[in-house]
Protein backbone atom coordinates (compact mmCIF):
# COMPACT_ATOMS: atom_id res chain seq x y z
CA UNK A 1 0.00 0.00 0.00
CA UNK A 2 0.98 3.58 -0.73
CA UNK A 3 1.58 5.85 2.28
CA UNK A 4 2.30 9.29 2.12
CA UNK A 5 2.48 10.39 5.50
CA UNK A 6 2.41 10.48 9.02
CA UNK A 7 1.20 13.04 11.78
CA UNK A 8 2.56 11.88 14.85
CA UNK A 9 0.06 13.17 17.14
CA UNK A 10 -3.54 14.02 17.18
CA UNK A 11 -5.94 14.86 19.37
CA UNK A 12 -8.61 15.78 16.42
CA UNK A 13 -8.77 12.76 14.34
CA UNK A 14 -9.71 10.21 16.37
CA UNK A 15 -12.60 11.52 19.24
CA UNK A 16 -11.99 10.71 22.92
CA UNK A 17 -7.92 9.31 21.99
CA UNK A 18 -4.48 10.56 21.26
CA UNK A 19 -3.48 9.19 18.41
CA UNK A 20 -1.63 9.00 15.01
CA UNK A 21 -2.68 9.92 11.64
CA UNK A 22 -1.34 7.47 8.67
CA UNK A 23 -2.34 9.11 5.58
CA UNK A 24 -2.78 6.79 1.74
CA UNK A 25 -2.00 7.95 -1.09
CA UNK A 26 -4.68 7.84 -4.14
CA UNK A 27 -8.53 8.60 -4.46
CA UNK A 28 -11.23 7.15 -6.92
CA UNK A 29 -12.72 10.56 -6.23
CA UNK A 30 -11.75 13.92 -7.40
CA UNK A 31 -13.99 16.30 -4.79
CA UNK A 32 -13.49 19.89 -6.00
CA UNK A 33 -12.88 21.16 -2.57
CA UNK A 34 -10.67 18.28 -1.42
CA UNK A 35 -7.61 19.84 1.14
CA UNK A 36 -5.61 17.12 -0.08
CA UNK A 37 -4.86 17.12 -3.66
CA UNK A 38 -1.66 15.82 -3.56
CA UNK A 39 -3.09 12.44 -1.62
CA UNK A 40 -5.51 12.34 -4.41
CA UNK A 41 -3.89 13.51 -7.89
CA UNK A 42 -1.44 10.76 -9.37
CA UNK A 43 0.17 12.79 -10.80
CA UNK A 44 1.24 14.57 -7.21
CA UNK A 45 1.44 11.20 -5.10
CA UNK A 46 4.59 10.77 -3.50
CA UNK A 47 5.37 7.38 -0.86
CA UNK A 48 6.58 8.88 2.41
CA UNK A 49 10.01 7.20 3.70
CA UNK A 50 9.86 4.26 4.52
CA UNK A 51 6.47 3.38 3.88
CA UNK A 52 4.80 0.44 6.00
CA UNK A 53 8.01 -0.47 8.16
CA UNK A 54 8.41 3.17 8.96
CA UNK A 55 4.89 3.30 10.52
CA UNK A 56 4.99 0.01 12.18
CA UNK A 57 8.66 1.22 13.87
CA UNK A 58 7.32 4.19 14.75
CA UNK A 59 4.06 2.87 16.52
CA UNK A 60 6.36 0.35 18.64
CA UNK A 61 8.06 3.23 19.70
CA UNK A 62 4.66 5.05 21.00
CA UNK A 63 2.76 1.84 22.59
CA UNK A 64 1.85 2.61 25.78
CA UNK A 65 2.15 6.79 24.77
CA UNK A 66 -0.60 6.87 21.80
CA UNK A 67 -4.55 4.98 22.16
CA UNK A 68 -4.89 4.88 18.31
CA UNK A 69 -4.33 5.22 14.75
CA UNK A 70 -6.69 7.08 12.66
CA UNK A 71 -5.79 5.65 8.70
CA UNK A 72 -7.03 8.69 6.31
CA UNK A 73 -6.30 9.55 2.91
CA UNK A 74 -7.12 9.38 0.00
CA UNK A 75 -9.20 6.76 0.15
CA UNK A 76 -7.56 3.95 2.33
CA UNK A 77 -9.49 1.26 0.88
CA UNK A 78 -8.48 1.25 -2.55
CA UNK A 79 -5.66 -0.63 -1.21
CA UNK A 80 -6.00 -4.01 -1.00
CA UNK A 81 -3.60 -4.93 1.30
CA UNK A 82 -5.12 -3.32 3.99
CA UNK A 83 -6.40 -6.03 6.24
CA UNK A 84 -2.31 -6.67 6.15
CA UNK A 85 -1.20 -3.45 7.58
CA UNK A 86 -4.05 -2.56 10.27
CA UNK A 87 -3.90 -6.82 11.67
CA UNK A 88 -0.21 -5.46 12.28
CA UNK A 89 -1.37 -2.40 13.86
CA UNK A 90 -3.95 -4.02 16.30
CA UNK A 91 -1.09 -6.40 16.92
CA UNK A 92 0.45 -3.79 18.95
CA UNK A 93 -2.39 -2.72 20.95
CA UNK A 94 -3.63 0.05 19.43
CA UNK A 95 -7.53 0.91 18.63
CA UNK A 96 -7.97 2.04 14.44
CA UNK A 97 -10.31 4.34 12.95
CA UNK A 98 -10.82 4.06 9.46
CA UNK A 99 -11.70 7.53 6.76
CA UNK A 100 -13.84 6.30 4.29
CA UNK A 101 -15.70 7.44 1.42
CA UNK A 102 -17.76 4.74 0.78
CA UNK A 103 -17.06 3.17 -2.21
CA UNK A 104 -15.42 -0.31 -1.24
CA UNK A 105 -18.17 -1.92 0.98
CA UNK A 106 -17.02 -5.52 1.16
CA UNK A 107 -13.66 -4.43 2.19
CA UNK A 108 -14.88 -2.38 4.49
CA UNK A 109 -17.10 -4.89 5.91
CA UNK A 110 -14.81 -7.49 5.83
CA UNK A 111 -12.15 -5.36 8.02
CA UNK A 112 -15.07 -4.91 10.46
CA UNK A 113 -15.84 -8.62 10.79
CA UNK A 114 -12.17 -9.27 11.48
CA UNK A 115 -12.07 -7.05 13.83
CA UNK A 116 -9.12 -4.73 12.74
CA UNK A 117 -11.13 -1.32 12.81
CA UNK A 118 -13.12 -0.18 15.78
CA UNK A 119 -14.16 3.34 14.34
CA UNK A 120 -15.41 4.53 11.41
CA UNK A 121 -15.58 8.07 9.68
CA UNK A 122 -17.50 7.79 6.30
CA UNK A 123 -17.93 11.01 4.00
CA UNK A 124 -21.76 11.67 3.09
CA UNK A 125 -21.12 14.27 0.14
CA UNK A 126 -24.08 15.22 -0.60
CA UNK A 127 -27.90 14.81 -1.30
CA UNK A 128 -27.87 11.41 -3.34
CA UNK A 129 -29.36 12.60 -6.08
CA UNK A 130 -25.79 15.61 -6.21
CA UNK A 131 -23.41 12.99 -5.58
CA UNK A 132 -21.80 12.98 -9.32
CA UNK A 133 -20.75 16.38 -9.37
CA UNK A 134 -19.95 16.97 -5.63
CA UNK A 135 -17.14 14.35 -6.06
CA UNK A 136 -15.64 15.72 -9.59
CA UNK A 137 -17.29 12.90 -11.57
CA UNK A 138 -19.49 12.50 -14.56
CA UNK A 139 -21.96 9.78 -13.30
CA UNK A 140 -22.12 7.96 -10.08
CA UNK A 141 -23.34 4.39 -9.26
CA UNK A 142 -24.83 5.04 -5.72
CA UNK A 143 -25.26 1.30 -4.77
CA UNK A 144 -21.71 1.10 -3.22
CA UNK A 145 -21.88 3.89 -0.88
CA UNK A 146 -25.54 3.23 -0.04
CA UNK A 147 -24.47 -0.66 0.83
CA UNK A 148 -21.44 0.95 3.31
CA UNK A 149 -24.06 3.99 4.54
CA UNK A 150 -26.69 0.83 5.61
CA UNK A 151 -23.97 -1.23 7.14
CA UNK A 152 -22.94 1.28 9.18
CA UNK A 153 -26.37 2.44 10.30
CA UNK A 154 -27.26 -1.64 10.91
CA UNK A 155 -24.43 -0.57 14.33
CA UNK A 156 -21.74 -3.11 13.27
CA UNK A 157 -19.32 -1.00 14.54
CA UNK A 158 -18.79 2.48 16.12
CA UNK A 159 -19.33 5.14 13.28
CA UNK A 160 -19.56 8.64 12.37
CA UNK A 161 -21.06 10.23 9.17
CA UNK A 162 -19.42 13.94 8.01
CA UNK A 163 -20.28 16.45 5.75
CA UNK A 164 -17.70 18.82 4.37
CA UNK A 165 -20.36 22.01 3.54
CA UNK A 166 -19.43 23.70 0.36
CA UNK A 167 -20.86 27.10 -1.15
CA UNK A 168 -21.13 26.53 -4.40
CA UNK A 169 -21.95 22.89 -3.96
CA UNK A 170 -24.43 22.25 -0.76
CA UNK A 171 -27.61 24.30 -0.25
CA UNK A 172 -30.07 23.96 3.04
CA UNK A 173 -32.37 22.02 0.67
CA UNK A 174 -29.61 18.98 -0.48
CA UNK A 175 -28.37 19.22 3.09
CA UNK A 176 -32.23 17.55 4.20
CA UNK A 177 -32.08 15.49 2.12
CA UNK A 178 -28.86 14.08 2.84
CA UNK A 179 -29.98 13.77 6.31
CA UNK A 180 -33.15 11.91 5.12
CA UNK A 181 -30.64 9.63 3.27
CA UNK A 182 -28.57 8.81 6.93
CA UNK A 183 -31.45 8.96 9.35
CA UNK A 184 -31.10 7.18 12.77
CA UNK A 185 -27.69 7.99 12.05
CA UNK A 186 -25.91 8.06 15.61
CA UNK A 187 -23.67 10.44 15.01
CA UNK A 188 -23.11 13.52 12.13
CA UNK A 189 -21.18 16.39 11.99
CA UNK A 190 -21.09 18.98 9.21
CA UNK A 191 -17.90 20.78 8.56
CA UNK A 192 -16.73 24.09 7.88
CA UNK A 193 -15.61 24.18 4.27
CA UNK A 194 -11.41 25.18 4.78
CA UNK A 195 -8.97 26.25 2.25
CA UNK A 196 -6.24 24.39 2.35
CA UNK A 197 -4.57 26.42 -0.62
CA UNK A 198 -4.01 22.74 -1.77
CA UNK A 199 -7.93 22.47 -3.89
CA UNK A 200 -8.33 20.32 -6.57
CA UNK A 201 -10.90 22.89 -8.62
CA UNK A 202 -11.19 25.78 -6.20
CA UNK A 203 -13.05 27.86 -8.47
CA UNK A 204 -16.63 29.12 -7.48
CA UNK A 205 -16.55 27.47 -3.78
CA UNK A 206 -16.37 28.89 -0.74
CA UNK A 207 -17.30 28.43 2.77
CA UNK A 208 -20.74 29.60 4.98
CA UNK A 209 -20.45 31.90 8.33
CA UNK A 210 -20.19 29.95 11.14
CA UNK A 211 -23.94 32.24 11.61
CA UNK A 212 -24.74 30.29 8.22
CA UNK A 213 -23.49 27.15 9.39
CA UNK A 214 -25.86 27.28 12.90
CA UNK A 215 -28.78 27.87 10.38
CA UNK A 216 -27.92 24.71 8.32
CA UNK A 217 -27.24 22.22 11.12
CA UNK A 218 -30.50 23.77 12.86
CA UNK A 219 -32.35 22.76 9.39
CA UNK A 220 -30.79 18.93 10.09
CA UNK A 221 -31.52 18.97 13.42
CA UNK A 222 -35.17 17.55 13.39
CA UNK A 223 -34.04 14.53 11.10
CA UNK A 224 -30.90 13.41 12.83
CA UNK A 225 -30.96 15.45 16.57
CA UNK A 226 -27.46 14.32 17.46
CA UNK A 227 -26.10 16.48 14.43
CA UNK A 228 -23.16 18.70 15.35
CA UNK A 229 -20.96 21.26 13.82
CA UNK A 230 -17.31 21.21 13.45
CA UNK A 231 -14.80 23.63 12.72
CA UNK A 232 -17.52 26.27 13.57
CA UNK A 233 -16.95 28.54 16.84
Amino acid sequence: MLISGLQKMTLLDYPGLVACTVFTGGCNFRCPFCHNASLVLPEALQASDGGVETVLSFLKKRQGLLDGVAVTGGEPLLHADMADFLREVKALGFRVKLDTNGTFPDRLISLVDQGLVDRVAMDIKNDPALYAKTVGLETMDMASVTKSKDFLLSGAVEYEFRTTVVRGLHTRESLIAAAHWIEGAQAYFLQQFKDSGELIAPDRLGAFSDEEMHALCDAVKPIIPTVQLRGVE
